[in-house]
């Protein structure tokens, strides 16, 4: 019961976190210069944040859901939805920021972090197991 409010607790927090940061604008505020010299580190970012996404989200809704689907399947979901929330936050930085700009690069780094997200969950923490 511990173990399934701090999976919950992580991934709502988690979620707050990427929505926050993709739609408030840090324009004026100093970041470190080391940041702004890293090539592409804003793909990486996006990448990270939905890898993480997707790997808290499925131990958040697993023992929800299992009992109905199997765990490939939910895994399967959290990918899509991943993808899906990614690809509403771009359109919102085009459509309703003023100083934020949507990136189809942004989603696809977005998709290939729940994409890897999926992979990782599937070869740590199911290790010769079958997801089921």
């Amino acid at each position: 019961m511990l173990k399934k409010l701090f999976y919950n607790i992580l991934f709502i927090s988690w979620m707050v976190f990427v929505t926050f940061s993709s739609l408030f604008s840090f324009e004026g505020m100093q970041m470190g210069s080391f940041a702004f010299r890293i090539p592409h580190l804003d793909k990486m970012v996006h990448f990270i944040f939905y890898l993480v996404m997707v790997v808290t989200g499925f131990f958040a809704i697993k023992d929800y859901l299992v009992h109905r689907y199997k765990a490939s399947a939910i895994l399967l979901g959290m990918v899509v939805f991943s993808i899906m929330y990614g690809m509403i936050i771009e359109v919102l930085q085009y459509s309703v920021t003023s100083n934020r700009q949507g990136d189809i690069l942004d989603a696809l780094a977005n998709s290939l972090g729940a994409i890897t997200g999926m992979f990782l969950t599937r070869s740590l923490f199911y290790k010769g197991e079958q997801l089921k």
